[in-house]
Parts: structure tokens; C-alpha cells; sequence
């Protein structure tokens, strides 16, 4: 595998959607607790998380608000290659997502962990913690090591666990928001050689051809089914558990 700079999914993803972005605009722009959400004039709508202390504090975190329902979906597109802070390269996969629409010939199926053979003697890493398939991972017998960044919700692992726990993973379970905190290209440099690499999580890119020289194997993400009551639950400060029926999840086996 090339060695990839960091952002160089997000500038492929810039580049495969700004031919489309030109014709559409931002007809609904919400900023929620948990995600944000961008409703398009076409009524396609997509999501993207919201990392802790993503945005700088103040009353400038952003300048333009006020401005973006109506604008030109290239506009806020331009974040995923010049956005200043993690809200904004979640502002634009969230428009990435809307342009890219439901995926063909997706396998919808809620558990991706079911596409993994997880079983005794596998090594699970899992980068960012999913803590509802923590339990069901190793009651396979498997042995999962967990990466975090964020202290408050697990025990961290030191920088020399982390590398080991990535070397000698047989199944890599990484979340999209790696995309968002520009880590996801550090991250899968320092993989060894997994037979299975996935990444999960409503802020995926069901986008295929943006991961062919990656180790990625399996996409697991999200096509928002009911954009109002998407909107309405980010504006109103839920996180998954609330927009769970309004949302398809859907995965994308790239390669076996």
C-alpha cells in the first residue's frame, strides 16, 4: 500500500463529489450534540459526527452561520480540504454523504460484526470504542484491543500497546470519525496484514472507489431514510439511539 498523506481520503471524496455539488444547494443545515445533518435542495440528506471539542470556543466557532441554507453545496463541500477544525470536515462528509445517496447493492444487516468470523485465537483491534459490539465481540472468544482518545470512556493504551494491538490485528474495526480527526491515514499505516479492515459508523462514506488502495475491506455506515425527523433529533440534541429508526444501515463488502 502507498503511504497516504493525511486528509487524503477527504480530498478524494472533495474530488469525487464536486462535479455534483455545483448543481445542488443547502436547503437545511443543522448542528447537533452528536452530529450534524445537511439537508439538500433535492431533498437528499446525510450525517457526520460530532467529536468532543471539535470546534475552538468562543463566539466565533462559526463565523458564516446564518449564511449556509441556501448556499452552494461546493461551499461547504470546500471543508473536507480547507475546513479549519473537526466540525468543519464533519459539515463537509455530511454534504459528501447527502451527494452520494443510498449505495447500489448494499447488504443491509444492523450487526457488520456478523461479516467479520470472529471466533477464538482472532485478534480484534477496535479503533474508537463501539460499545455495544464490545460484549458481543468477545463472547466469540475472540481477543479485543481497544484504541481510544478519549480517557473518560476507557482506559488508554500506551503508544507501544496501540502499534502492537494494530500489527498483530487479524480484524481492524476502525470508525469513520478517524476521517474527521485526520487520523484514519496514520491509522492504517500502521496495520500489519488483516484479512479484515472496516470501517463503521453513521459518518462512513459509502464510497468505494475513495478506499481501492487502502486495506479496507468492508464499509459499514448509514443512509438517512426520514431527513425531517433526522433534522428535527439533531437539532434537539440526540445521538444514535434516537435517529436509529429513521436511518438505514448498510454495508459494503469491498473485498473478500
Amino acid at each position: 500500500m502507498t503511504a497516504l498523506y493525511k486528509g487524503a481520503l477527504l480530498h478524494r471524496l472533495y474530488e469525487r463529489f464536486t462535479p455534483a455539488a455545483k448543481d445542488r444547494r443547502i436547503a437545511d443545515l443543522r448542528i447537533g450534540l452528536s452530529y450534524v445533518g445537511v439537508r439538500l435542495d433535492d431533498g437528499s440528506a446525510g450525517l457526520a459526527a460530532v467529536l468532543p471539542d471539535s470546534s475552538p470556543r468562543g463566539c466565533t466557532v462559526l463565523k458564516d452561520a446564518g449564511t449556509y441554507a441556501g448556499s452552494s453545496a461546493s461551499d461547504m463541500l470546500q471543508y473536507l480540504v480547507n475546513g479549519k477544525n473537526a466540525l468543519h470536515r464533519a459539515m463537509g462528509v455530511a454534504v459528501a454523504n447527502a451527494l452520494a445517496g443510498p449505495p447500489p447493492n448494499p447488504v443491509e444487516d444492523r450487526e457488520a460484526t456478523t461479516y467479520f468470523d470472529l471466533k477464538p485465537g482472532v485478534n480484534v483491534a477496535m479503533v474508537g470504542l463501539f460499545a455495544p459490539l464490545v460484549d458481543r465481540i468477545r463472547k466469540t472468544g475472540a481477543t479485543l484491543s481497544i484504541i481510544e482518545k478519549n480517557p473518560e470512556r476507557i482506559g488508554l493504551l500506551s503508544p507501544e500497546d496501540r502499534r502492537k494491538a494494530l500489527q498483530e490485528s487479524d480484524v481492524a474495526i476502525i470508525t469513520a470519525t478517524t476521517l474527521l480527526n485526520n487520523t484514519f491515514e496514520e491509522t492504517i499505516s500502521l496495520l500489519g496484514a488483516p484479512r479484515t479492515v472496516a470501517v463503521i459508523g453513521p459518518s462512513t462514506p459509502l464510497v468505494p472507489e475513495i478506499f481501492e488502495d487502502t486495506p479496507v475491506t468492508h464499509l459499514g455506515g448509514a443512509v438517512v431514510a426520514d431527513a425531517a425527523r433526522v433534522m428535527q433529533i439533531i437539532s434537539e440534541g440526540g445521538g444514535t439511539p434516537a435517529l436509529r429508526p429513521h436511518l438505514r444501515f448498510v454495508n459494503l463488502i469491498l473485498k473478500t
